[in-house]
């Protein structure tokens, strides 16, 4: 798929961004440590987080409206949270007859409120749903899929993607390539959700290391371009269905 002119003028922008912020983010992380007492993890991990959620957001919005050039208008995108029912089905296992009674008339109080990174509405329709990660890893990636799998109870056609910074996911997801093989570990987990088809994007090149982090500039990785754009390729794989 070729992008457009535009569209990859916007990812090189993206890609430019990421390393301005990476660049300042050992000297901001002192200065929070020295002026707020702030934890230095505590705040690299924010950091990161945000830079992959925004990242992310700006890949939809590139993809929709640079892309794709359709209105940003139908476009929405947050994280608000989805209530996700109790199953009346649930209220047979219960051996208390009076705690059925209890729930069962209070029925619509019982909810749990669940959200992922980003929701992406298209006409006020929940069309994608993407996890934000400055790394994964198969602990994780048990979460992420349970979270989805409950989504889809509400949204049975809900995309469903994993976009990471790094990858600890095992296999070649760290070569950031179009159509990873994946790892022995994650397909095995994934094989026991049926609903979800998760799709796994990653940014940078190369096996997070522990002892290496990326914000230390000795040790910074570029966002790959490459990566960049088959993140477009695959959001609008799903967006053109809404022109």
């Amino acid at each position: 798929m070729m992008l457009k002119k535009t569209t990859v003028k916007k990812l090189k922008g993206l890609s430019d961004e990421y390393k301005d912020v990476m660049s300042v983010m050992e000297g901001n992380a002192q200065k929070s440590i020295d002026d707020d007492g702030r934890a230095y993890g505590g705040f690299i991990r924010t950091v990161k987080g945000k830079l992959q959620e925004k990242i992310t957001q700006s890949l939809v919005e590139i993809a929709w409206g640079s892309e794709l050039n359709l209105d940003m208008n139908r476009l929405a995108i947050n994280s608000n949270k989805i209530r996700i029912p109790i199953k009346p089905a649930y209220l047979s296992k219960i051996k208390s007859i009076k705690t059925q009674k209890e729930i069962l008339a209070k029925i619509n109080d019982y909810y749990y409120g669940l959200s992922v990174d980003k929701h992406v509405f298209i006409d006020g329709k929940f069309v994608i749903g993407i996890e934000c990660k400055a790394y994964a890893e198969n602990a994780m990636i048990k979460r992420i899929l349970v979270d989805f799998m409950l989504l889809k109870t509400k949204f049975p056609e809900l995309k469903t993607y994993l976009f990471q910074l790094e990858s600890m996911l095992g296999g070649d997801y760290e070569q950031a390539t179009k159509e990873p093989m994946g790892s022995k570990q994650t397909h095995s987990i994934m094989s026991y959700f049926d609903t979800v088809d998760l799709q796994v994007l990653t940014l940078i090149k190369g096996a997070r290391k522990v002892n290496q982090p990326i914000n230390k500039p000795e040790f910074f990785k570029p966002l790959e371009m490459s990566a960049l754009e088959h993140g477009i390729e695959m959001l609008v794989d799903t967006l053109k269905g809404f022109k």
